[in-house]
């Protein structure tokens, strides 16, 4: 979304996007038992379940918020472990984007069900 943002895109069609990278890295810090402090002393913490994080990648989400201006439409699964409904929902608004929710999405639509809602929504904003 950054390196995008100042495009002439005409319409944006976004599916489980993460909209506030600073706070999953926190979540992810405290699924972990870490602290922002370790990661800034570590600058690269290793988790569990298969993710670094890296203090540098901290700093640059920091410094480079998400500044998004084209018409947008979002695809939020309603069971997105990454990003919460809150949060997406915030972000639409901020930008002035349309929010459609799939109950029973998930954050990677893959399932038979969730793709054929992805083609319908897609189709159907178009």
């Amino acid at each position: 979304m950054c390196s995008l943002a100042d495009l002439p895109i005409k319409k944006a069609f976004f599916i489980s996007p993460i909209v506030n990278m600073e706070k999953l890295i926190a979540d992810m810090l405290a699924w972990s038992n870490h602290t922002e402090e370790e990661l800034r002393i570590k600058g690269k913490i290793e988790t569990d379940f298969g993710e670094t994080l890296s203090w540098e990648y901290l700093k640059y989400v920091r410094e480079n918020p998400i500044g998004w201006k084209a018409p947008a439409s979002i695809l939020y699964g309603g069971n997105d472990n990454l990003t919460s409904l809150e949060t997406v929902s915030e972000f639409s608004e901020r930008i002035g984007a349309k929010l459609t929710v799939m109950e029973n999405g998930e954050h990677w639509f893959h399932t038979k069900e969730q793709m054929d809602f992805l083609d319908s929504w897609i189709k159907g904003s178009l």
